[in-house]
């Protein structure tokens, strides 16, 4: 069995094909955008939420959730470029970025922790599946985190082409290489960075061309702003979510149908994460 799990897209339209040929990399086409998402209704959710279960919901995990259901609405969104052709991914798997502390320099350090197939999991199944898969991460103990290790012994002049090859074999020829300490699929369908966590509102985080990931969003901090509600400005609680995109496999048409069920999830949450375990009410 490969790295992932693909099945070709039978049909390219004539966009597509033109918007694949002409950019090489991800580096070239990155797309961005925002939008600001009313968060009142979630915050409540999510104080509820942790009141009912002793479990500490966060947006990620509602992101998560949400996440799942963008890729069943969109299913060309969860695709891989390879060799000028698009491939379906059969899973969905969702990319939260990790900040760890290098063991050597002391100085903050990046990972991640991946949670696949969200739709077909409660939240509180995510929360749990969560804390257990960025602890592992955070003590070094994920298998990814041993292969990650490997590139201390690389020298640097020689570091843009381990990433290139290790890109090439797992992604374009989809070569599974755990014998080897590469994990298997270690990325997902999607990177969700919580830039919000850091006290930040709005940023732009770059695509990750050997991860082969068409699209980043990042998290910002919830804020007081003014939002308008039938026709009257009134105070609320709004979030901003940035994208950066890879224009050879998404285009804005992708991004707003994505953007529309975000949106509803988090400003609806009662009707869409369903009800909070043991909530009486």
């Amino acid at each position: 069995m490969g790295n992932l799990e693909l099945t070709p897209k039978p049909n390219h339209s004539l966009f597509r094909l033109m918007a694949i040929g002409t950019w090489r990399t991800s580096t070239d086409p990155s797309v961005y955008g925002a939008m600001q998402v009313e968060m009142g209704a979630a915050e409540r959710y999510l104080e509820a939420f942790r009141t009912a279960t002793g479990k500490r919901l966060t947006v990620s995990h509602m992101m998560a959730k949400a996440m799942g259901e963008v890729f069943e609405r969109v299913p060309d969104a969860n695709s891989v470029l390879r060799f000028n052709r698009l491939y379906r991914r059969s899973r969905v798997g969702v990319f939260f970025q990790v900040v760890l502390k290098d063991e050597l320099t002391g100085e903050a350090d990046l990972s991640g922790a991946t949670i696949f197939d969200p739709k077909d999991k409660s939240l509180l199944e995510i929360v749990e599946e969560f804390e257990a898969r960025t602890a592992r991460t955070r003590d070094r103990t994920d298998p990814k985190e041993k292969g990650r290790s490997v590139v201390r012994w690389i020298p640097h002049l020689l570091l843009n082409g381990f990433f290139s090859m290790i890109s090439f074999l797992t992604g374009a020829l989809n070569l599974n290489l755990t014998a080897l300490g590469i994990p298997k699929d270690p990325f997902g369908s999607v990177m969700v960075t919580n830039i919000g966590s850091l006290g930040l509102e709005e940023a732009y985080a770059p695509l990750v061309p050997y991860s082969r990931v068409p699209m980043v969003v990042s998290m910002g901090k919830v804020v007081d702003r003014p939002v308008v509600r039938d026709g009257a400005v009134v105070p609320g609680r709004v979030m901003q979510l940035s994208a950066t995109i890879d224009h050879r496999v998404l285009d804005g048409a992708h991004a707003a149908a994505m953007a529309d069920v975000v949106r509803d999830w988090f400003e609806h949450p009662y009707e869409r994460f369903g009800p909070i375990p043991g909530d009486a009410g």
